[in-house]
């Protein structure tokens, strides 16, 4: 297969470089506590590829509490939980990159195709260099240089942008729905990292399953896909 047909390939960093969401549920429940709001893992896939604020408004919302508070008092609960969040993250280390994904990249990089990162948090450096991974992207994307969250498309559209790639001849790799229908709206490949994620123009249960060779077979049955519903 001629490698020239893709122009990047844009990876999530939450559940696919790593899986710090369990972090993040840890943090939320904490501030949600001492607000007298209850939340669950169960609840907490609600939260996996929004954003902050949007984050903290489902948990309000949960606790019908969303109007007790000024926008002030949001952002510190908000900014209370990330200090929780990084608090946790003072244990993350190379180690806990997800299986495969080491392997992923090094294909990737072995045929000279772009990379980026397309994530939500504004912690994604400070994960990045926890794991020694911060020169393993050619560019990251995270939530203070976009206006707009998944499922908006703004964040894999940026990504491409700066890799000078077309978002259709581009991949995607995401373990979020919210993070799919981005990459859908962004017209790119979508990969998914989950069993449920049934929007994915390709789909595997776990990281180790990532085949580039595989991911790439079916890239091009998609791209062949494309051009023929245009001709029609």
């Amino acid at each position: 297969m001629d490698e020239k047909f893709i122009d990047s390939v844009v990876f999530d960093l939450d559940g696919v470089i790593t899986d710090t969401a369990h972090y993040h549920f840890l943090a939320w429940r904490e501030m949600a506590r001492e607000i007298s709001i209850d939340i669950d893992e169960v609840f907490n896939e609600r939260l996996k590829g929004v954003s902050r604020m949007a984050s903290l408004e489902l948990i309000l919302q949960q606790g019908n509490r969303q109007k007790d508070f000024t926008l002030i008092e949001k952002e510190a609960m908000a900014e209370k939980k990330n200090l929780h969040y990084c608090q946790f993250l003072k244990g993350l280390t190379a180690k806990d990159i997800l299986p495969g994904i080491m392997e992923l990249i090094a294909a990737i990089k072995n045929e000279g195709i772009p990379i980026g990162l397309a994530s939500v948090s504004r912690n994604a450096s400070t994960v990045l260099k926890a794991l020694q991974l911060e020169n393993a992207f050619d560019y990251v994307v995270d939530a203070s240089k976009v206006k707009k969250s998944k499922p908006d498309p703004e964040i894999f559209l940026t990504a491409c942008n700066r890799l000078a790639a077309n978002p259709n001849r581009s991949i995607g790799i995401e373990d979020a729905s919210a993070g799919i229908d981005s990459i859908k709206a962004s017209e790119m490949f979508a990969v998914g990292v989950g069993n449920t994620l049934y929007k994915s123009d390709y789909q595997v249960d776990a990281t180790k399953q990532l085949n580039w060779e595989v991911i790439k077979t079916e890239y091009m049955n998609w791209r062949n896909q494309q051009t023929v519903k245009v001709m029609h």
